[in-house]
Parts: structure tokens; sequence; C-alpha cells
């Protein structure tokens, strides 16, 4: 197996492209971490599409060949030296067909996003090429903290997380390294079975998610169980769940670490006995720490919690 390739570290001065692969955005949305990124030396630059609205049973950023032009424009342009998506949504699974890396092989950048970019993160780990699941460039609802961007930064510039948390009741302990693979649940769902898919075998899994009822959960779990995911994976880092289920006098609806969500998973995994860790600060939350899809990462929970790259 070919090794997994980081992207060199920015520098003072260098280019960020900021494209918008799936949902449409406005300038007020990213004008907070527009301003961000400018504070830490970087030079944002704007996909041509980037505040394109097209409306077809979704506000896309643009038409299908509009959003691939910008995301093959941001892998290969010579001066840009990282892709950072303005939001999620929907709509990256429309671009993998038609994503060209000439260039970017030669010129690797790091691409920054979580939820629906899972799928472009996917796509990268396949050509083996590493990326963060961290913060987009727009802020959403519940804000983002300040260490988000941060730590964000800190990998950009060559810095890699180290991370200790809190213990969860759900854990499962023991101790694993592995490759990280993984993000937004949904679409790690949506890819099974297509040549897009993450390889599990003897990875370390991440998931997150926001806005499922609990019985699309559970229905996902399954999918993953029947697929096989389960028995190749090393170990499994769970993030935020919010927002998930519509019961209204469900106590936990707006928690960013739904326990029932949690429980769900928990009991999909009683049958395999791989360490699991339950409240990672990563997802459609505040706290929003990046991962590096890609990476080698050391997984522990006995007394303490460490996620380390």
């Amino acid at each position: 197996m070919d090794s997994i390739i980081f992207p060199k570290s920015l520098k003072k001065g260098d280019q960020i492209a900021i494209i918008s692969p799936a949902g449409s955005v406005n300038e007020s949305q990213l004008e907070n971490g527009l301003k961000i990124i400018e504070s830490k030396g970087y030079e944002p630059v704007l996909g041509k599409h980037l505040y394109t609205n097209y409306s077809n049973g979704y506000s896309y950023a643009g038409t299908e060949k509009e959003r691939i032009s910008d995301m093959n424009w941001a892998f290969n342009e010579e001066e840009i030296s990282a892709i950072w998506a303005s939001r999620g949504g929907y709509g990256c699974q429309h671009l993998l067909r038609n994503l060209r890396l000439s260039k970017f092989r030669k010129n690797p950048k790091w691409y920054i996003g979580y939820s629906d970019n899972t799928v472009i993160q996917s796509y990268l780990i396949k050509n083996n090429f590493a990326s963060i699941h961290g913060q987009t460039v727009k802020t959403s609802s519940f804000g983002v903290s300040e260490e988000s961007y941060d730590l964000t930064f800190d990998i950009l510039e060559g810095k890699l997380p180290k991370y200790s948390i809190e213990k969860s009741t759900f854990n499962k302990d023991g101790n694993v390294e592995g490759e990280l693979v993984g993000g937004n649940l949904a679409l790690i769902y949506a890819l099974l079975g297509t040549p897009y898919s993450f390889n599990f075998k003897d990875k370390i899994l991440f998931i997150e998610d926001i806005g499922e009822n609990y019985y699309a959960l559970d229905r996902m779990m399954i999918s993953l169980d029947l697929a096989g995911v389960f028995r190749q994976i090393k170990g499994l880092i769970v993030g935020g769940m919010t927002n998930m289920g519509n019961e209204k006098d469900n106590k936990n609806y707006e928690e960013s670490f739904d326990e029932f969500a949690y429980q769900i998973i928990s009991e999909r995994l009683k049958k395999y006995d791989f360490p699991t860790v339950f409240g990672f600060p990563n997802g459609h939350i505040h706290d929003n720490r990046p991962l590096i899809i890609g990476a080698k990462v050391t997984l522990k929970s006995d007394k303490k919690v460490e996620v380390n790259f």
C-alpha cells in the first residue's frame, strides 16, 4: 500500500483558495472566517463561483459544472497553497467523477472542511493524500471556538495535534494505533459500495453527524455493520451528534453529544471489542477541533483518553 502524502507546511503570505463545493453562501457568512485567515498572515483567494447561488431542489453554490471548475482550479493552480471549503451542506458527490489532480500530485495542498466535505476527503485519501477534517470558513449557528481555528492553522504550519478528553461511560478501553479515516456518518454511509468509499481495513474510524432521526442513525450503523466495516477497523472515535432525533420531549435534543444517539451506537457495537471513544470534540459543534484524515493516530482509553497524531 502506498504511504499517505502530507502536503507541505504553509508560510506567511501563502494563498488559500476559498471555494464552495456544495451549498451556497453569502458574503456576510464568510466575513469572520476570511478575517481570521488574513489575521494569521495568509491571503484568501476567492473561487469564481464562491458566492454563486443555483437553486435546483437545494440551494447549491453554482451548477455542477461551475463547482467542478472551482474545485479543479483550486486543486491545480500553482500559486494556491491550501484549499478551504466555505461550508458543507449537500453537493460534493456531484463532483467526484470530474475531479482532476494532475498538478496537485506534484504540489499537494491541504484541503480543509467537514460535513459534506467528507466526500472530498475520501476521494483524496483514495489518492493517498491527507486532509484536515475541521471547521469550514463559514461559522455555523452554534458558533466556533477560537481554538478550533487556531489548531487548524497549527496543522497548516506543521504542528500535529495531541488531544486529551474526558472519559465517557460508553467508552470501550484499549490502546491502538492506525490510520484515521471517516468524517460525517451520513456521507460515509452514502459512499458505501462505491469506488469512492473509504478503505476501512485496519483503520481507526471517526464518525459525527447532525440532524438525523434516531432510526436513521440506527439504519446507518446497521449498514456499516452489514458492509463489514466494524469487522475491519481497529478502533472508533465518535464525535458530535447534534440535534439528533425529532422527539420534542427528548431532553438531549439540543445537545452536541447526544446520550441517546451514543446509546444507539454503543448497542450496535456490543459484539465488537475494538477500543471506542465517545465525545471527541469534532463535528457540528462549537468546539470543532481538527483531525487529520490519513494520518497515523494513537488512540488510548483507560484511566484517561488520548488521541495523538
